[in-house]
């Protein structure tokens, strides 16, 4: 099942019941009008909305035509957004990028940090810049939505509470990062509003691409035109979500409308490219001495895209400008 959320002029828009092909859809059958609504009542949203996902396959029901510019976040806004750095290939690059090392427990505790998810962006939004010395970086994610979430929730019994499965481009402004560290307390200006892929499909749209926690895919970022990266969001993916939840559920409960991040997608072949420019810059700085690669400008562009063995796209394209304030380009 595939979903998405138009937007209305309403806050957290009109939830849509999408075709699978993601080119029609139509408004989710009433009572729930927005994704919260029907992630806060699952067990008897899920058939309903299924019902109607299979009548619009069937050509039982006519849908309207989707328009990414007019869709929002599949979540607009979103109780928590807790993202995680599963892949350790890039935890140990930007690590070394900014003089850091990993920590000794990088194998065996995940490390995550609380985002802001009051206010996410929607697929062709532009990413605004107001100063270029802020050091503007993409990052390309893979997140699950988590329905209501049981402090001590195990790993091997974190996939039912697992309702969503979506794409995120998890901006940073790296130049702001050292600083913010060293006063000790985490990300939190560096960490600006989060853009995410216009679907969101639950586990089982994804057939044998979703593997233990895993999303099997090859996330592709595609910076100003060229193919940056090409990598294998599966194997290399250390803590799975299964993991990841039983890490945040250790000392707390999590409710329906959680995000659940999977950090920037990240291979150690360096033929897969990068999901971020750090990484990028990282190598160069191995392999030249230098880096060469700057961070974002305006007028730069985004596209990421996670595609299946298949070649099939479920979760559609990110693809936003970068903007000055004020929306110029």
């Amino acid at each position: 099942m595939k979903l998405a959320t138009l937007r209305d002029g309403t806050r957290d828009g009109r939830l849509l019941v999408v075709r699978g092909d993601g080119q029609a859809a139509i408004p989710a059958p009433a009572p729930w009008r927005t994704m919260q609504q029907a992630l806060d009542d699952w067990e008897a949203a899920r058939p309903a909305l299924a019902a109607t996902a299979a009548e619009l396959t069937g050509d039982g029901l006519e849908g309207l035509a989707i328009e990414p510019e007019r869709l929002m976040a599949p979540l607009p806004r979103a109780y928590e957004w807790v993202d995680g750095s599963a892949y350790l290939n890039h935890v140990i690059l930007v690590r070394k990028a900014r003089g850091a090392e990993p920590p000794d427990t990088l194998r065996t505790d995940p490390l995550v940090y609380q985002g802001g998810s009051g206010d996410l962006l929607g697929p062709r939004e532009p990413v605004t810049l107001p100063d270029p010395a802020w050091g503007l970086d993409y990052e390309s994610e893979v997140v699950v939505v988590l329905g209501d979430t049981p402090q001590g929730t195990t790993a091997a019994a974190a996939a039912p509470h697992i309702r969503l499965v979506m794409i995120a481009n998890d901006v940073t402004l790296r130049n702001l990062v050292p600083t913010e560290l060293a006063k000790g307390f985490g990300f939190f200006q560096s960490k600006p509003a989060t853009a995410f892929a216009p679907f969101a499909v639950t586990p089982d749209e994804l057939g044998a691409a979703w593997q233990d926690g895993r999303l099997h895919a090859r996330v592709r970022s595609t910076y100003n035109g060229a193919l940056l990266g090409d990598c294998d969001s599966g194997p290399e993916m250390h803590f799975s979500f299964h993991d990841l939840v039983a890490h945040i559920c250790k000392t707390r409960r999590f409710t329906a409308g959680t995000l659940l991040g999977s950090g920037t997608v990240s291979n150690a072949d360096r033929a897969r490219g990068v999901s971020c420019l750090a990484e990028r810059r990282m190598i160069e700085i191995i392999e030249q001495g230098k880096a060469t690669t700057p961070f974002m400008k305006v007028g730069d562009t985004i596209e990421i895209e996670a595609v299946l063995a298949d070649g099939t796209s479920p979760v559609g394209v990110i693809r936003q400008r970068v903007v000055a304030p004020g929306g110029a380009a």
